[in-house]
């Protein structure tokens, strides 16, 4: 068995947990979806400062420039990077997911207040937790973004890949894309862009990018060692993403009768 398989094997319960979550079956109106985007959002954003933050360690992006690392590696991450800051929305124009998102939040009518301070926070003085704190973010959107930033913080870029690979890998079940559908037929001109967001992450991340970000977490995690890292730190990451939808829940639990 490779140490890829390893891994996917070690961690298929908390993956079906997560296709499985009571989430999913209990977005039943455009205000559910609201709630979950304004979650969801820093989960996009994270991701993107994680991606981020294995460019810049695994590549040069100053000057005077100079190789860094294997050229298989700054192949493998620079290919990512491109298709997740500069991606296509639906009439073909050049946009980061995370700037899709943010359209597809203004069209669904999802506030954006809190998102919008926590940003102009996190990009001043304040740091990461800090700013998670003064934006009085839901305690599980704090303690997933501080996962990721601690990753991050801790410098070891086999983890850092690892956590992008199978800790962000195609999670989202059949369902939501029925739901989706169905609330797009209820709801025209509303969740189109939402819709056209979800179902590109499943194309791009599901497939090419998975593929990239698979022979990455390869190249770096070159013994046995980082093998058990990483896949300490992947089951982490989804114990941090099943707190994050249950926060997501919660709250919907609040507007509505729950399904059983």
């Amino acid at each position: 068995m490779s140490n890829v398989e390893q891994i996917r094997n070690t961690i298929e319960p908390l993956r079906q947990q997560l296709i499985e979550h009571p989430l999913y079956q209990n977005i039943k109106t455009i205000e559910h979806l609201r709630i979950f985007m304004r979650h969801h959002v820093y989960a996009v954003w994270d991701f993107m400062s994680l991606l981020k933050s294995l460019q810049q360690n695994l590549t040069c992006t100053e000057a005077p420039w100079k190789p860094v690392g294997s050229a298989a590696t700054r192949y493998l991450i620079n290919e990512i990077v491109t298709g997740e800051e500069s991606d296509v929305d639906e009439q073909g124009n050049r946009i980061s997911h995370f700037e899709l998102y943010l359209d597809a939040m203004k069209q669904a009518g999802a506030d954006k207040s809190q998102l919008k301070f926590f940003l102009k926070c996190v990009t001043g003085i304040y740091s990461v937790t800090n700013a998670l704190r003064t934006a009085e973010l839901p305690n599980s959107i704090q303690q997933f973004v501080n996962f990721t930033f601690d990753t991050i913080a801790e410098g070891k870029l086999h983890t850092q890949a690892a956590v992008f690979t199978f800790g962000r890998e195609d999670l989202i079940p059949d369902m939501f894309i029925s739901i989706l559908r169905e609330l797009d037929q209820q709801h025209p001109g509303e969740i189109g862009i939402f819709r056209y967001y979800i179902e590109r992450h499943i194309e791009v991340d599901g497939g090419h990018h998975g593929q990239l970000a698979i022979q990455m977490t390869e190249e770096l995690c070159d013994d046995d060692d980082k093998w058990k890292a990483a896949e300490k730190a992947v089951i982490a990451a989804l114990n941090s993403r099943i707190k994050l939808w249950d926060g997501v829940l919660a709250e919907i639990k609040k507007t509505t009768v729950l399904v059983s």
